[in-house]
C-alpha cells in the first residue's frame, strides 16, 4: 500500500486503526493525535517528511522536547506515540523499516501517587450524604463516592457503569476496564447499601421522567448531556465540592486520589500485590508496586517507635 500523501492522513488513518483494531479509548486517541501533530509540525517546518524521517531526527526532535522543558513522563509519551506510528507504517508498506525502533525513551519518573489517609476519606464519604441540591443528589453522591473507595475503579469506568450490572444486590460488580478488559470487584456492604438505595430512587426518577416524554437510560449514573452518563469533568467538580465540604484540602482531591486510597489502604491491611492488581486492572504488577511506599513508611514508623537505638539517650534516662 502506498503512503499517504500527507501528514494529516497518516495521523488520521494511524488513529482509525487504533480505534477499529486495538479498541482504543478516546483519550488515548486524543493523547496519540496531539502527540503526533506536534512531532509532524517539527518536522514541517524543516521541510521533512514523515516518510523520510530518521533516526537522527526522531532523536533530534526528543532533545527539542528536554530543551523546552517537557517531563521525562511527557516525553515518554510522544516516543511511544512516534514508535507506535512507525511500527503501523512498517505493517502497512508505507515504510521499509521502523526508524523508531532502536531509540530509547527517558525513562518515567517514579512519583508516589497522592493518596488520602482513612480518616480524610471517612469525612469525604460523610460529606457526599449530606452534599447536593436534593435528596436525589445526596444519594447519587453517597453511591458514586462509596463505589469508587469500595472498588478502587477508575473514573470513567465509575460513571459509565451500565445499569444492569448493578441489578439483584450483587455481592460483585463486572466492570469494563482498559482495552475492554473486564474484571470482577468486590462491593463491600456500605457500598452495596448505598447502591440499594441510589437504584430505589433512580428507578423512581426515570418513570418520572418517561411519563414527562423522556427516554430510559442504560446507565447507573444516567444524564442528559451527550455522553448519556455523568461525565468525568462533571464528577471531577463535584468530588471537589465534597472536598470543601468535608474539610479536606481540595488539591489533595480527585477520583483518582480515591483510587490510590483504595490501593494504599487495602495494602497497609496487609493485602497482597498480585490482588490488588487484578483489583486495580494493572496489566503489568510493576504498575502496583508503587503502592509499596505505604509498607515502606509503616515499618520506618515501627523502628522509630519501637527500636531502643532510635530513641533519644535524654528520654531514656
Amino acid at each position: 500500500m502506498s503512503a499517504p500523501a500527507s501528514h494529516e492522513l497518516w495521523i488520521s488513518t494511524f488513529l482509525q486503526a487504533q480505534a477499529a483494531e486495538l479498541g482504543a479509548a478516546t483519550n488515548t486517541l486524543l493523547a496519540y493525535g496531539r502527540d503526533l501533530k506536534d512531532f509532524a509540525a517539527w518536522l514541517d517546518y524543516r521541510k521533512i517528511a514523515l516518510g523520510d524521517a530518521d533516526r537522527d531526527q526522531i532523536e533530534a526532535y526528543l532533545i527539542d522536547c528536554d530543551a523546552q522543558g517537557l517531563s521525562k513522563s511527557t516525553r515518554a509519551r510522544r516516543l511511544s506515540a512516534i514508535k507506535q506510528l512507525f511500527r503501523f507504517a512498517f505493517e502497512e508498506g508505507w515504510r521499509d523499516a521502523n526508524p523508531a525502533i532502536q531509540i530509547k525513551g527517558p525513562g518515567r519518573s517514579k512519583r508516589l501517587p497522592k493518596t488520602l489517609d482513612v480518616a480524610e476519606v471517612d469525612r469525604l464519604l460523610e460529606a457526599a450524604r449530606t452534599t447536593g441540591r436534593s435528596a436525589l443528589d445526596r444519594i447519587r453522591n453517597t453511591c458514586l463516592m462509596e463505589l469508587l473507595y469500595a472498588t478502587g475503579m477508575r473514573v470513567t469506568e465509575l460513571v459509565s457503569l451500565p445499569v444492569s450490572s448493578a441489578r439483584g444486590d450483587p455481592r460483585m460488580l463486572l466492570v469494563l476496564g482498559k482495552g475492554g478488559k473486564e474484571r470482577m470487584v468486590p462491593l463491600s456492604p456500605p457500598a452495596r447499601d448505598a447502591l440499594a438505595d441510589w437504584l430505589v430512587q433512580r428507578d423512581e426518577a426515570e418513570e418520572n421522567a418517561l411519563e414527562k416524554g423522556g427516554q430510559k437510560s442504560r446507565f447507573l449514573f444516567p444524564s442528559r448531556g451527550k455522553s448519556g452518563h455523568l461525565t468525568r469533568h462533571r464528577f471531577f467538580l463535584l468530588v471537589k465540592d465534597l472536598a470543601v465540604a468535608g474539610g479536606v484540602s481540595p488539591a489533595k482531591v480527585t477520583p483518582h486520589t480515591l483510587r490510590h486510597a483504595f490501593a494504599t489502604h487495602l495494602l497497609a491491611n496487609g493485602a497482597d500485590l498480585r490482588s490488588i492488581q487484578t483489583l486495580l486492572g494493572h496489566a503489568d504488577v510493576a504498575t502496583t508496586e508503587i503502592y509499596t511506599h505505604v509498607l515502606d513508611e509503616r515499618l520506618a514508623e515501627l523502628v522509630l517507635e519501637h527500636h531502643p537505638l532510635a530513641k533519644d539517650p535524654k528520654d531514656q534516662g
